[in-house]
């Protein structure tokens, strides 16, 4: 089956989150670890925060009613205003002639912020934003939006992403085809899921059209 359309996700997937985690966070690990009011290890808090959606993340290690709200009221004004560093073999994503979008969870601001510091915004013919703060839509309801706006059948749609238990899942529910980016592992497939370390593996496992 040929592919039409590109669902790729954003942190972790086209960037390294490490790559300017520890600058952009700085001020959010702070007021974790001398707050006091969580449970758990701060340097896994750190690590999963580099993950996942904070939401989740505060949820899991018990944060305080109180330093949830100092939380989220930080990361709602956060943005990161430096340049960022794909992941080598991005380009080979760019020139892949196919309709891309770009479907990515977090805090708007902070987004917009990345997207435009990766200088990605032109590379996609759409952009949704997933701000847990001001909606409960989920990735699979915005998969299912795409699909049925541009009349995609599911089984023609890829999407791309590192989390096994959330886009990749959500596209496997739909009848999608799916691709777990790991960067640097060799390609593979398991499961009927390719796994690939490098953008440019893509075209060993699928064939594009416009």
């Amino acid at each position: 089956m040929k592919i039409k359309a590109i669902i790729a996700d954003l942190d972790n997937t086209i960037y390294p989150v490490s790559s300017i985690g520890n600058k952009l966070f700085a001020g959010l690990f702070c007021l974790i670890e001398t707050s006091g009011e969580y449970k758990g290890d701060p340097g896994l808090i750190r690590e999963q925060i580099m993950r996942r959606p904070f939401q989740d993340v505060a949820g899991e290690y018990n944060f305080s009613e109180n330093l949830y709200k100092k939380c989220i009221e930080l990361l709602s004004v956060l943005t990161y205003d430096d340049p960022i560093q794909a992941f080598e073999g991005y380009q080979a994503f760019r020139e892949i002639e196919c309709v891309k979008y770009l479907v990515t969870k977090g805090f708007t601001n902070m987004q917009l912020s990345k997207i435009s510091g990766l200088g990605i915004e032109n590379d996609f013919h759409e952009i949704f934003i997933i701000d847990p703060e001001v909606s409960n839509i989920t990735k699979k309801e915005v998969f299912e939006h795409i699909c049925r706006e541009n009349g995609y059948k599911h089984e023609t749609v890829l999407v791309i992403g590192d989390d096994p238990k959330s886009e990749i899942k959500a596209s496997r529910d739909l009848g999608m085809q799916a691709v777990i980016y790991n960067h640097g592992v060799n390609p593979r497939s398991v499961c009927n899921k390719a796994i690939i370390g490098n953008f440019s593996d893509l075209t060993s496992f699928f064939i594009f059209t416009k």
